[in-house]
């Protein structure tokens, strides 16, 4: 007999107010910055804005994972450590972490994630990571379904995918161009991004070969058509990419992946939504509104030739259509789309560059500027900020509500009301009442009065009246019993509220390799200790600790040999330039070179 497996949504959240938003939304879980030790530095949160966030989700069974997901140094850890234990008791559900010396801690019974950027791409590290005590391991962006589905059939843990959001062009973890090049570690925080920065390719001879272009830039991904073919691979929990993302583009991007998901759910017995509650919406979701550089399914199906966003690293939006005529500081628009005063768009200028222009004034398809620009007939015109759009979105947009049962029955000396919400939680409360024949049927009151139930969470689903006579009820008597038994009804929700049980680790579990080097990440004597203590003979510190020469600062599946169309394995033929090929920007260079074995780039300090 086939059992259905629970799925979860897993959004992102800035700050407590992207996270309430996710939660109203349809997000079944939410990752959110911790208040220290993110990778994402601009994004902490205070321990404060973490429990409200928790209580506010535990009703929905929506869980809270804060990020702790950097390498720590020596001095960190007894801050981390102490951290911890306060995010637990605000309620978090789990810890994203990369840094292994954090499990050696005194850690309160909190289950551990291992973030992307501990290199999650094997199954033999994989189940290495669950024999040491993770409950969920993030699978690196790269893997194919193929190769998840091999992780899958090998191990037993729960993985996690991203389905959504920016791409790094490195492997998460294994990129240390930003600390080489301007000593903001990623591993840190701190990525400076220099991969979205323009660059010149050229050869051993310095020919040029491709000038200005954002060669290292890719495309956002979008995997929303996959989802099913993940779930059938093993994925429980998909991700949407965006600590650093604007509100709007949490409530767009989680209201899209909720609704596709849940049509999955109707269509199939086999898969389920993890927490409760129905969301509605004042909008139809749509992820090309949202901030994106084009979309890639990456590497989901092997090699292809659509990740690249070569021309600009800023959002391109969605594509409303071509230029039919210009005049002075308007264009007309060939489209079926609807375009707004103060809509943003962007466009490829008769140079190659990327330009945007706003609407000052719109009339039908005619589009008014306030000066001219480089628009030309038949420019191919991309939308990347619906004015109307942001303004829905920027007001209340959803709602979440639980379905709840009233049951109103008389007793002897007055009356109960008890409350049953779709997860099976229940509340009672006891009112005494004379009992008075109405003039009236009260029935129709009393459905009415019980069905205020404003900012609760709940939504009522059913009303049952259960009573030996039609007796009159005071519309006060009605509305204080509900708002004393929703009250309780949150109560018990939040005492019934259970979280993961952590697992323990099996301190015989060993490490597939009996050596790291400087891609594991280790910059503290706990880490180092972890490794030893799982079979590793030869701990290397971690880039950041004692910079190594001569070693590969980026390693990504992305090839610039293949993107070019020179791949001696997919295209059988070989490029007529000299290699090795550099990037060039400013005064920056970079060598790089080409592992086919393994397919994929490395880039070196030239």
């Amino acid at each position: 007999m086939l059992v259905a497996r629970p799925i979860e949504l897993l959004s992102p959240a800035r700050d407590l107010t992207c996270g309430m938003e996710a939660v109203r939304h349809g997000a079944d879980a939410v990752y959110i910055g911790a208040p220290a030790f993110g990778a994402r530095a601009a994004a902490c949160n205070s321990i404060d804005d973490i429990r409200h966030l928790c209580d506010f989700a535990h009703p929905f069974n929506v869980r809270i994972y804060v990020a702790m997901n950097t390498i720590l140094k020596d001095d960190e850890l007894a801050e981390a450590e102490r951290m911890i234990c306060r995010l637990y008791d605000a309620g978090v559900d789990a810890l994203i972490v990369q840094d292994m010396g954090i499990t050696r801690l005194d850690l309160p019974p909190v289950p551990l994630h291992a973030s992307t950027q501990a290199d999650n791409v094997t199954p033999e590290k994989v189940r290495f990571l669950h024999e040491a005590g993770f409950t969920r391991v993030i699978l690196a962006r790269e893997l194919t379904l193929d190769e998840m589905a091999a992780i899958r059939r090998q191990t037993s843990v729960e993985l996690e995918a991203f389905v959504h959001g920016a791409l790094c062009v490195s492997y998460s973890g294994r990129c240390y161009l930003s600390a080489a090049l301007s000593g903001r570690s990623a591993n840190r925080g701190e990525c400076a991004q220099l991969c979205r920065l323009p660059y010149t390719l050229e050869d051993a001879d310095g020919r040029t070969i491709v000038a200005g272009k954002h060669l290292l830039s890719l495309k956002d991904l979008n995997r929303a058509d996959e989802l099913e073919a993940m779930m059938q691979a093993g994925i429980s929990s998909f991700k949407i990419e965006g600590r650093l993302k604007e509100v709007s583009y949490v409530k767009n991007l989680t209201a899209y992946y909720r609704k596709r998901l849940d049509a999955l759910f109707a269509r199939s017995g086999a898969f389920y939504r993890l927490s409760a509650g129905a969301s509605s919406y004042t909008f139809e979701p749509q992820p090309d509104k949202s901030f994106n550089r084009g979309f890639t399914p990456y590497y989901l199906h092997g090699r292809t030739p659509d990740i690249t966003s070569f021309e600009t690293p800023k959002s391109t939006g969605e594509f409303l259509g071509k230029v039919r005529d210009v005049s002075g500081n308007s264009f007309t628009l060939t489209t079926k789309k609807a375009v707004h005063n103060g809509d943003g768009f962007i466009f490829r200028s008769s140079r190659g560059a990327w330009e945007g222009v706003r609407a000052n004034r719109v009339e039908g398809n005619r589009v008014y500027l306030l000066k001219k620009s480089a628009l030309r007939l038949q420019t191919e015109v991309y939308r990347n900020f619906d004015k109307a759009f942001e303004d829905l979105l920027a007001k209340p947009s959803a709602e979440r509500k639980l379905a709840v049962k009233f049951e109103l029955r008389d007793t002897c000396f007055g009356l109960t009301l008890s409350a049953t919400d779709e997860t099976g939680a229940r509340a009672i409360v006891v009112r005494s009442l004379e009992k008075v024949s109405a003039r009236a049927n009260p029935l129709e009151n009393i459905r009415v009065q019980l069905s205020k139930l404003g900012n609760t969470p709940f939504r009522a689903d059913e009303t049952v009246v259960n009573m030996s006579g039609l007796w009159f009820i005071p519309s006060s008597l009605l509305a204080e019993m509900r708002r004393d038994v929703t009250d309780r009804l949150l109560l018990v929700k939040r005492i019934q509220y259970r979280r993961v049980q952590v697992k323990a680790g099996n301190p015989a579990a060993i490490y597939p390799e009996c050596r790291t080097d400087y891609t594991a990440n280790v910059a503290n004597a706990e880490a180092a200790a972890f490794y030893c203590a799982h079979g590793v003979e030869t701990v290397v510190p971690a880039y950041e600790l004692s910079p190594p020469h001569g070693i590969p600062l980026m390693l990504t599946v992305h090839c610039l040999r293949y993107s070019m169309g020179w791949c001696p394995l997919h295209h059988n033929c070989r490029s007529p330039y000299k290699e090795p090929f550099y990037l060039v920007h400013d005064r920056t260079r970079l060598r790089l070179q080409f592992d086919c074995r393994a397919c994929r780039m490395e880039v070196y300090a030239g």
